[in-house]
């Protein structure tokens, strides 16, 4: 039996394998490194911040998450295939690390941080 999500250190070991697996996809990876340019160890406490305060409701996070995603998806528009492999590889990693009432919480979450954001970019065609 997998533990459940329950503390920022949970949400680090996570975020930090979702994105070592997710960096591997060709077919989303490149919007990461070469348009986002994301430096991991600068990104990752942020997102960890991000999902505390989603996922907690901590207030930890204070940035406007949209706005950037915006600016980048203006580079090189998403697609709804990304937003696809994004949340298939969030899902497929929570299971592999964890379960529960919180573990679930989290796919819920991230399903609904897809949509929204998925909304807010076919706004700006």
């Amino acid at each position: 039996m997998r533990p459940d999500i329950r503390s920022r250190d949970d949400l680090f070991v996570l975020l930090q394998r979702f994105y070592e697996v997710l960096l591997q996809n060709e077919t989303i990876s490149y919007i990461f490194t070469d348009v986002a340019k994301i430096n991991m160890e600068h990104h990752l406490p942020i997102i960890v911040d991000f999902w505390e305060m989603v996922l907690f409701e901590a207030p930890t996070y204070k940035k406007n998450a949209i706005g950037p995603h915006l600016v980048l998806n203006e580079k090189s528009r998403f697609e709804k295939h990304h937003f696809e492999t994004w949340l298939n590889t969030f899902n497929k990693t929570v299971d592999e690390l964890f379960e529960g009432k919180n573990a679930f919480a989290a796919k819920q979450k991230a399903k609904s941080i897809a949509t929204i954001m998925q909304i807010k970019i076919a706004q700006t065609k």
